[in-house]
């Protein structure tokens, strides 16, 4: 368990990313009917004619309380930086007012109260297949000063989760409802903190065994990690780097250790960013010297 000292550091962290005022995008496009299939997309601030695209799967374990709004600092510090955005919701597990949001449970123990469930089998996967399917359209309508031949996937969290999974959709198992015929046109991924392994997730409970419930517990954990999990679906032949605090209390550092020693065992070089003295949330965390960490490392593979 984490110590008084470094529980005080993580509360604050996460009380600096969520102090931030919400940002309304220049415009959300959806792209299905469900009030959850939308994407809100932000300009670059510096009026540039063509600007690599970054699209942003935010966090917060799969769950309705948290939604695509608490990101949108971090999206719009992006669009100050120069990059077209797309920040995309999906469907998520419970509802938005089931529980206010609380400092995410870390190590094996359970929370002392339950939580609501985290993602919803299939939606969630359904909602991300279809949002990056829809979007180079959705773009070139509503964005035209972004350019999809520079796309970087980021995400982060259970955001990092689905950014890894859905550059993998063309390894996914035959017969997986999301698999692509080809890779996705990526310049590559940056998962912030992700949730990369579902294995070692649960050993620590990261999220209230988040990972677990996503996949609709216990009985279909093992037939469904081949669908879900992207340690399960290397190589990808994708860019991919995992930036990650080496104090992160939520989703804990050998979570992405774990991903990364699996890419290398599959013969691909996952890039593995550690910052010292950074949790879970400086991240997305436009205050935080972590975020233009982050927004370097988008750029590296942007530009």
């Amino acid at each position: 368990m984490p110590d008084d000292a470094a529980a005080a550091r993580a509360a604050a962290e996460e009380e600096s990313a969520f102090s931030h005022p919400p940002v309304d995008p220049d415009v959300t496009a959806a792209y299905g009917d469900h009030p959850d299939q939308v994407i809100d997309l932000y300009a670059p601030r510096a009026g540039t004619p063509s600007a690599p695209l970054v699209v942003v799967l935010h966090g917060g374990a799969w769950r309705a309380r948290y939604d695509r709004r608490h990101i949108t600092p971090f999206a719009d510090y992006l669009a100050r930086r120069g990059f077209a955005v797309a920040n995309v919701e999906y469907r998520r597990g419970g509802t938005p007012t089931e529980q206010a949001r609380p400092t995410q449970p870390t190590g094996p123990a359970q929370p002392a109260e339950p939580a609501p469930p985290a993602g919803r089998w299939p939606d969630t996967f359904d909602d991300v297949a279809a949002a990056l399917d829809a979007l180079p359209a959705l773009v070139r309508e509503a964005l035209p000063q972004a350019d999809p031949r520079r796309t970087v996937l980021t995400g982060h969290s259970a955001g990092g989760h689905l950014a890894l999974w859905a550059a993998a959709r063309h390894v996914l198992p035959a017969g997986a409802p999301w698999r692509a015929d080809r890779p996705a046109a990526l310049r590559g991924v940056v998962a912030l903190a992700p949730i990369a392994d579902f294995e070692a997730a649960e050993k620590l409970g990261v999220c209230g065994n988040a990972a677990l419930q996503l996949l609709g517990g216990p009985d279909h954990f093992a037939e469904r990690r081949p669908y879900a999990d992207p340690v399960l679906l290397l190589p990808t032949g994708i860019a991919t780097t995992l930036v990650q605090g080496r104090d992160d209390q939520v989703v804990p550092q050998a979570v992405a250790e774990s991903y990364a020693d699996a890419a290398a065992r599959a013969g691909e070089t996952a890039g593995l960013t550690l910052l010292a003295d950074v949790g879970h949330f400086p991240l997305i965390d436009p205050a935080a010297d972590a975020c233009a960490v982050v927004a370097e490392e988008i750029a590296q593979l942007a530009w």
